[in-house]
């Protein structure tokens, strides 16, 4: 046996260990550094220096097992047995398994929004890290008005659309204000509908992703459930 595909004695993880776990949990989720940064409340700096193998103290590594969403807060802070490398190939095979990575783009202006939210029947709309209690309504403000847009564009006169564009615009620039940016990416998705059928056929349709990012922290693709709950 390969001394590879045997987890060691139980230890706490050093420093050069904690830095390569980081950057491989970080790029198995399609994580840059500033949303890691984001999400764990750390510095951009922080996170590069932890991925040098630098050292890491003890609230460090809890903002990072809290990003990662580790059942033990203090995980990387106690002994523990290290994963092989069979294990860990597994751990990112199951990860690549139930998720799907898409590309996001940004979102600059209300009419490329409105056509957005015309063009999908479902959403997946929530911020990548926890926002301030402003930052979250004014979010929550922007996903109900695109919501009940959605729900009845096809009633609006070509006028009316362009107060939808302005109201939009607005709701984006308060979020900037607040150092918010928007990202968004679309997936097509087959579902079924009511009770299980042999002969029952899935509807294609699409859902519209969109992420609210700290401005300038904003990564290129995000990887999320194959399973996932949608916003009609």
């Amino acid at each position: 046996m390969n001394p590879t595909d045997s987890p060691t004695s139980p230890r706490v993880l050093t420093a050069p260990e904690v830095g390569a776990f980081t950057r491989l949990i970080r790029e198995s989720r399609k994580w840059s550094q500033e949303q890691l940064a984001a999400i764990s409340g750390l510095s951009v700096r922080t996170v590069q220096r932890v991925e040098r193998g630098e050292s890491a103290n003890f609230d460090t590594r809890r903002a990072l097992a809290r990003a990662f969403e580790l059942q033990d807060l203090d995980a990387l802070n106690k002994p523990f047995s290290i994963p092989s490398e069979a294990e860990l190939k597994a751990a990112k095979e199951a990860f690549d398994r139930d998720n799907v990575t898409l590309a996001l783009a940004p979102i600059s202006t209300g009419r490329q929004f409105a056509k957005l939210v015309e063009g999908c029947e479902m959403d997946v709309s929530e911020p990548a890290f926890e926002l301030p209690r402003e930052a979250a309504e004014a979010f929550a403000a922007l996903v109900d008005y695109f919501r009940d847009y959605r729900d009845c564009s096809e009633l609006y006169s070509e006028t009316q659309k362009l107060e939808v564009h302005e109201d939009l615009e607005r709701h984006m620039d308060e979020l900037r204000s607040l150092g918010i940016s928007l990202r968004y990416a679309e997936r097509k998705l087959r579902i079924k509908f009511g009770p299980p059928a042999p002969d029952a056929k899935p509807m294609e349709v699409t859902a519209l992703y969109v992420v609210a990012f700290q401005l300038g922290k904003e990564p290129d693709h995000i990887a999320t459930p194959k399973a996932t709950r949608i916003g009609w």
